[in-house]
């Protein structure tokens, strides 16, 4: 054990791999390799003289003496981070790494533009986009805010439109598997058909959502073929193949309907859902490129 005064960057890296529950994780999150957090952490343990965290082959977690530094430490560090950040108020344009957490929807149909106007206003501005359908907690994952749909926002969180305002989920199968196994003309006719699935990376299926008179229905059908969200186009690929149905964002199907790879069906069962949101914590310090990104959402488009 030695006297010496830990440093703020080894408290910040223990604290980083608690709230990430890994070296791995923590390394993808703080752009640093594993190694050198382990050995950050190796010296300020033995700088304390007590165990921080138990490692095991899967998993970090605080000790006693770790959860209770940890507690203390995330008001401290994000004190830092806000005293720093208020220097790029000083500046002519606001500076700093902007990480967003988004699904893969908002990357293919709407973030791309709207990405290229934010660098060009911005271009001291690093954005770092993070790919995963699953809901995170922002802090905790090492983003400053993510996109997702209404429906899944925690109520302590700040939630602003980005996006279209209205999407809905649409339904196609190739031209020839429909003359093959007939037009389903009722949303449970579904379950007599080979239908293309989705699923989240937890495991659990995607339901198929139907409404129409004010009328909802769900409809849990089987088929050949499940994959998770970054690979939806093998699951396209697989319906313009004529291997089965496939229910996805009407935006992604479009093409093929339009140039007849694929039918729509059911079309009036289609059901409409509120657009995405960006949301991020309401109890922590802005930083710069957080609020310059909410400032650039909330202002009115370009014609």
């Amino acid at each position: 054990m030695t006297t010496d005064t830990p440093s703020m960057a080894d408290l910040a890296t223990f604290a980083l791999v608690a709230q990430h529950g890994g070296f791995r994780q923590a390394a993808r999150a703080g752009g640093q390799s594993a190694s050198a957090l382990s050995e950050a952490l190796r010296r300020l343990e033995n700088q304390l003289g007590i165990r921080l965290l138990l490692r095991t082959t899967r998993s970090v977690t605080p000790t006693e003496a770790g959860a209770l530094l940890l507690a203390r430490l995330q008001p401290a560090l994000g004190q830092v981070a806000g005293a720093l950040d208020v220097l790029n108020d000083l500046r002519d344009s606001p500076r700093g790494t902007l990480r967003l957490n988004v699904p893969v929807s908002a990357a293919r149909f709407f973030l791309q533009p709207l990405v290229n106007r934010f660098m060009r206003a911005y271009p001291d501005i690093v954005l770092d986009v993070v790919i995963d359908n699953n809901f995170v907690d922002v802090v905790a994952s090492g983003c400053d805010a993510g996109i997702r749909y209404g429906e899944r926002l925690e109520q302590d969180m700040i939630a602003i439109p980005i996006g279209p305002r209205v999407q809905r989920f649409a339904v196609a199968a190739a031209p020839d598997y429909l003359a093959r196994r007939g037009v389903p003309e009722h949303p449970r006719d579904l379950l007599r058909h080979a239908c293309l699935r989705g699923k989240f990376l937890s495991g659990a299926i995607y339901p198929w959502e139907f409404a129409r008179d004010g009328q909802t229905l769900t409809v849990e059908p089987g088929g050949p073929l499940v994959v998770t969200p970054t690979v939806f186009d093998l699951a396209v690929s697989a319906a313009v193949d004529g291997h089965g149905v496939i229910y996805l964002f009407e935006e992604w199907l479009e093409p093929y309907m339009a140039c007849g790879q694929l039918q729509p069906i059911l079309r009036d069962w289609w059901a409409d859902f509120p657009g995405p949101f960006l949301y991020y914590s309401g109890r922590r310090h802005l930083p710069a490129p957080l609020r310059a990104f909410v400032d650039f959402i909330r202002s009115p488009a370009p014609p």
